[in-house]
């Protein structure tokens, strides 16, 4: 019996059915098509994350500063705090009821200060204290004293318990044996202040007075005082007509409180001032019974200024932080576009700290230094630094150069920031400016299309 065998065709292979290679590219991933925007990403995350260090050297700056507070007081402690001095005052107490004793203040109708100050530096370990000695001559006179302004019977007052008393802020201050010409009379006077409402710290002395139809008595006075004090020297306008003299060799004054001098001169050889101050500049009487809160509300005088405050320019510097940390990334992330380098976040990292180190080496070496010479070592070494590593990190020179040149223009724009302090938001502005467009100027030729 014969078999046929039967072919359709089936079995035979279709030529549609063959599966051709594939020379279709895979689709690339998000993160291929998007890598430079997600570096940007990255990019900015690490600027941020860097102003963690920057707040923490804003940290240790309050720190130093604290320290340098702590070391003044120390030195303020056995030298004298600053000074301001009140008076002289006539305190003239009286029965203002049975068995009940107040006190009324008359100020005096003329007062006259020449003054004298000697000022020196003083070092605590590394910190500087302005301190002086001081020379004032104290006079005026005054004008006859009429209780019935202030409804005082005469036969009320206790005149032989009258005393002028002088506010001094800081008694330890004193340098000599103060005695008040009254009246052609010499007087030496105590520590203390019985009217404990009038002054907090000041010295009284007794003076004679007499009773006239008119009112009480009393006449000129004339005070030596030699005072040590830091910081500064302010003066209490009590009289009708106040004026104040100072002279000194201090050559960086500064003219502070309720009133600037009516005339001064500042040179290489010291300052001279006059203040000339009536009673209607202030905002308190000839007189008055008990408590005066207003009293030293018109003080006046000069502090010896520190022309140099390292801290406070420190500070300053490190509130750019973001500007130079942020410009130099934004350097190196045009390199990566431009010129096809790949810079790894880790050296984006190491780059970042070499920039926030500049900050505390110029903290350090301002200690020191003059400010400016600590700024430009420090300068110079995080430049140098950051040069170096780009030369080996990109393996070109001249890539180098131009970032260290660039670093160079913004630290150099940044310290005239810190040192123009009256036009430094016009510069900062004008400056800004200028980098936005030299950033805007490079990015166009970026073809951001072939990204």
């Amino acid at each position: 019996m014969e078999t046929t065998n039967i072919n359709d065709g089936s079995s035979r292979p279709n030529a549609s059915s063959r599966q051709l290679p594939d020379t279709t590219e895979p689709r690339p991933s998000f993160f291929e098509r998007y890598a430079y925007g997600v570096k940007a990403l990255l990019i900015g995350i690490l600027v941020l994350l860097l102003l963690i260090p920057a707040n923490m050297i804003m940290g240790l700056i309050s720190e130093r500063e604290h320290r340098q507070f702590e070391a003044k007081g120390e030195v303020s402690g056995k030298w004298g705090d600053a000074q301001t001095i009140t008076g002289p005052v006539l305190v003239i107490p009286y029965y203002s009821k049975p068995n009940v004793v107040s006190n009324a203040i008359f100020l005096p109708e003329k007062l006259k200060v020449n003054g004298q100050l000697m000022p020196e530096i003083r070092r605590r370990g590394i910190y500087e204290v302005a301190v002086y000695t001081s020379r004032l001559d104290i006079s005026g006179a005054f004008s006859k004293l009429d209780l019935s302004e202030l409804n005082i019977p005469a036969e009320a007052v206790l005149l032989k318990d009258a005393y002028l008393a002088v506010g001094v802020n800081d008694m330890r201050g004193i340098s000599n044996q103060a005695g008040v010409q009254w009246n052609s009379q010499t007087f030496y006077f105590n520590p203390g202040i019985p009217a404990a409402d009038l002054f907090s710290n000041g010295m009284q002395v007794k003076v004679p007075l007499s009773m006239s139809d008119s009112g009480i008595v009393a006449g000129n006075f004339a005070v030596n005082l030699e005072l040590k004090g830091s910081g500064q020297l302010y003066f209490s306008p009590v009289g009708k007509t106040t004026s104040v003299e100072m002279k000194s060799n201090w050559t960086n004054p500064s003219f502070d409180g309720a009133f600037l001098p009516n005339a001064h001169h500042v040179d290489d050889k010291g300052f001279t001032a006059a203040w000339q101050v009536s009673n209607l500049n202030r905002n308190f009487p000839q007189s008055w019974i008990g408590n005066n809160s207003n009293l030293h509300s018109a003080d006046f005088g000069v502090k010896l200024f520190l022309p140099v405050d390292t801290y406070q320019q420190s500070t300053r510097a490190v509130k750019y932080a973001i500007l130079i940390i942020g410009l130099s990334f934004l350097v190196y992330y045009f390199i990566e576009l431009l010129q096809r380098y790949s810079v790894h976040p880790l050296q984006y990292i190491l780059i970042g700290v070499a920039l926030c180190v500049f900050y505390t080496l110029l903290i350090a070496l301002a200690e020191q230094l003059n400010f400016s010479i600590a700024y430009l070592i420090s300068a110079v070494m995080t430049i140098g630094l950051v040069s170096f590593y780009t030369a080996s990190v990109l393996r070109s020179v001249r890539l180098a150069a131009g970032i260290g040149g660039a670093l160079s223009l913004l630290y150099g724009f940044i310290y005239v920031i810190i040192r123009s302090e009256d036009q430094a938001l016009l510069m900062g502005s004008l400056g800004l400016f200028i980098i936005l467009a030299i950033v805007m100027y490079f990015s166009r030729r970026i073809k951001w299309g072939e990204l």
